[in-house]
């Protein structure tokens, strides 16, 4: 049952230890206040006591009933004044935690009805209830709905900037999907294009090579030669339909099993097999391995596979029957792969067929996977490549789609936060300006409002001041009038009320007061004392008789 019912004091926010202990020290920070408020009017013990009990529930209750507390507030407040401060904090918690325009607007009109309506019977018998529904109007736009609509406000900013980024991460989401979906397309395609046609030649390469291959015309060498060759177009094939099933699926294509004896390696182990085929082809191939080996990641196992392969078709292609020496060094901290070759021993077979983006793909790769490449001349009139590949790198991502809002982070960051109830948005969000003139007339209306307030601000002030100055002044010739040992009652209807804010404490000042008398102090009206200083009027009145009159001054 403990469990339960502090589930439903938290209500659907979450209420944290830290918050409970918040909400207490600034409930007991406005009983302390409230107090002080009761001590200025007078209050009794058991008033105070009341005043510190409603405070803190009210505090504690305020997120689970934001609406109820708010006009609970606002209807205590007219007979306990130590609870007036409570009525700012409930006025924003409202403002924040109704869910609708309509019911926030009921609730804070319950709660200045009940408000004002309290106030004026509370303070009924001082006969003044325009006075009084003015100060308690004003008292209450000012303590009350202005903080619920700062509240308000800076409640639905938050919705709105949530809802934005979200929105916004929901969008980069969606076109890094289709982005995906457009590159897996294209891939594809590429994939196709590569099987229909490479495919076919590779295959019209392997048949008629095969075919060459047994001969009975060709010698030993020849028939060497033209192995070399169909081995050469058969790993071509394989690694074809492996590159084809990465463009296409994703992932390898699966090596059938007459053909899983010999697949078709590309990683550091398949580089002595690229070294053989190319002396076996005729060239003058030197291969070395210095250090101790070590394993890499796949992608920089296939960046030295990749490296060596394109370095010797190069130096097949520009330096026909050039010495080659391929060298792979283990280093401490990456492999170093060098492939150098000498001058070209003689004129070109003719015209070579070249892309020119074999090493742009080579040093795009060894970037991928934080590497580098470098290619250039050597000396003595060759051509040197070389690599440095790390041993741990892995091969960099895909890199995110461009963030244009520049919140994607934002976004990411809410992706732990509760699904937003769209609906709610929308409906709280719906009041929009649908034109110019609708902004204008709007930024009209809430001038022409403040205008009013500022109106009745200035009204409710002036006939304050004047309703107080009525009771509290008082002139030479009345005050000689009244002659000490006249019935008090008598001396009461000639005198005014004296109950204004302009003549507090003035009757504890100047002689003694006579033992067991209540004193009525009013201020001169012809005052012609320097500034900064008061003359006072004082009756003081013992078992229904005046006992006694003074004319004093006061300083401000």
């Amino acid at each position: 049952m403990t469990r339960a019912g502090w589930d439903w004091l938290r209500g659907p926010e979450p209420w944290t230890g830290r918050m409970l202990a918040g909400d207490l020290a600034l409930a007991g920070i406005l009983a302390l206040l409230g107090l002080g408020v009761e001590e200025l009017d007078n209050g009794s013990g058991q008033r105070m006591l009341a005043s510190v009990v409603v405070v803190v529930v009210l505090t504690l209750l305020r997120r689970r009933m934001p609406a109820t507390t708010l006009v609970v507030g606002s209807a205590v407040s007219a007979f306990l004044p130590g609870t007036v401060l409570i009525t700012g904090l409930l006025g924003w918690s409202a403002g924040r935690r109704i869910v609708g325009v309509g019911r926030a607007g009921a609730a804070f009109t319950l709660a200045f009805l009940a408000s004002v309506g309290l106030s004026v019977l509370h303070e009924w018998s001082q006969m003044q209830p325009l006075l009084v529904v003015v100060f308690s109007t004003l008292m209450f736009l000012a303590t009350t709905v202005m903080p619920g609509l700062a509240s308000r406000y800076w409640s639905q900013r938050r919705t709105l900037l949530r809802a934005l980024q979200e929105r916004n991460g929901q969008l980069l989401r969606e076109r890094a999907m289709v982005a995906g979906q457009a590159r897996l397309r294209e891939r594809q395609r590429i994939a196709q294009d590569m099987h229909d046609s490479l495919g076919h030649q590779l295959a019209l390469i392997s048949v008629h090579t095969g075919a060459l291959e047994v001969d009975p015309k060709l010698t030993d060498r020849q028939r060497e030669a033209v192995g070399v060759l169909r081995q050469a177009s058969v790993a071509a094939m394989h690694e074809l339909r492996e590159v084809v099933g990465i463009l296409r699926d994703g992932v390898e294509a699966p090596v059938p099993v007459e053909e899983a004896a010999q697949p078709a390696a590309r990683g550091v182990a398949g580089i002595t097999g690229v070294v053989e085929a190319a002396r076996g082809a005729g060239t003058d191939v030197r291969m070395s391995v210095s250090g101790q080996p070590r394993p890499l990641v796949a992608a920089c196992d296939h960046a030295a596979y990749r490296i060596v392969q394109e370095a010797l078709t190069n130096a097949y292609k520009h330096a026909p029957g050039a010495p080659i020496t391929v060298e792979l060094r283990y280093e401490d901290d990456s492999l170093v792969v060098e492939i150098a070759n000498g001058p070209a021993a003689g004129p070109g077979a003719g015209e070579v067929v070249s892309g020119g983006q074999g090493l742009t793909g080579l040093r795009e790769r060894a970037r991928l996977v934080g590497g580098m490449v470098h290619a250039g001349a050597a000396e003595g009139g060759g051509f040197r490549v070389a690599g440095v590949l790390p041993y741990g790198a892995e091969p960099a991502g895909v890199e995110d789609v461009a963030d244009d809002f520049g919140q994607q982070a934002q976004a990411r960051g809410l992706r732990g936060a509760p699904p937003m109830d769209w609906e709610a948005v929308d409906r709280e969000l719906a009041v929009r300006v649908r034109s110019r003139s609708g902004g204008f007339a709007l930024g009209c209306g809430i001038a022409f409002a403040a205008v009013v307030l500022m109106v009745i601000v200035v009204g409710a002030v002036m006939a304050l001041l004047v309703g107080s100055m009525s009771d509290a002044m008082l002139d030479r010739e009345a005050f000689d009038a009244v002659k000490v040992g006249e019935p008090e009652q008598a001396v009461r209807d000639r005198l005014p009320s004296g109950d204004s804010f302009l003549t507090a404490g003035a009757d504890r000042k100047g002689p003694p007061r006579p033992e067991g008398s209540q004193c009525l102090a009013l201020l001169a009206e012809d005052d012609s004392n320097a500034l900064g200083t008061d003359l006072v009027f004082r009756f003081c009145f013992k078992d229904g008789k005046l006992v006694d009159k003074q004319a004093y001054e006061v300083k401000q």
